[in-house]
This record gives C-alpha cells, structure tokens and sequence, in this order.
C-alpha cells in the first residue's frame, strides 16, 4: 500500500487489486479497514482510482462492519470468450 497525507483530516491510499485475490486476502483487507475505522471512529472508503467521489466499499461505523456501497460493475470487452453449451457446438 501506498499512503498520502493529502490534509489533515484525511489519509489517502492506494490499494493493488490484484493483491487481493482469493476471500483470504479480501478478508485481511476489509480487517485493516476496520481497524483503521475502529481506531479514528469514522467511516473508511474505497473508491475506484481517479472516481473519488463514488466510493465502492467501506468501514461503516454504525453497522460496526465493511459494507459494498455500491453494486459491482461488470466489464465486457469486444473479442472476449463467450461461454457455450456442448449443443452449441
């Protein structure tokens, strides 16, 4: 992870996706949202890069738990495989 003190009242840091592959890691990520939001007693934020105003995950503080904040968005890329059944064939 790479932190940034962009202000006082806010910490800033980025998070390799690719790191958290597999719900083991997912689980020690949403872990170190939580503690950081247990220890200021504010909500933690994820947002997508260059999307700051749109986050996706976070420690809420009422709920004492990570919640998904907004609904997964599914790319589909030209060109890409397609799924068939063995009628298709």
């Amino acid at each position: 992870m790479i932190f940034r003190f962009h202000a006082a009242d806010e910490v800033d840091f980025d998070v390799d996706l690719r790191e958290l592959q597999g719900q083991n890691r997912l689980d020690v990520f949403c872990g170190f949202l939580r503690e950081i939001g247990h220890r200021l007693g504010k909500p933690v934020l994820m947002c997508p890069e260059g999307d700051h105003d749109h986050p996706v995950l976070g420690f809420d503080v009422t709920a004492d738990r990570v919640v998904l904040l907004a609904d997964p968005q599914v790319r589909r890329y030209r060109g890409a495989g397609r799924a068939t059944r063995s009628s298709d064939r």
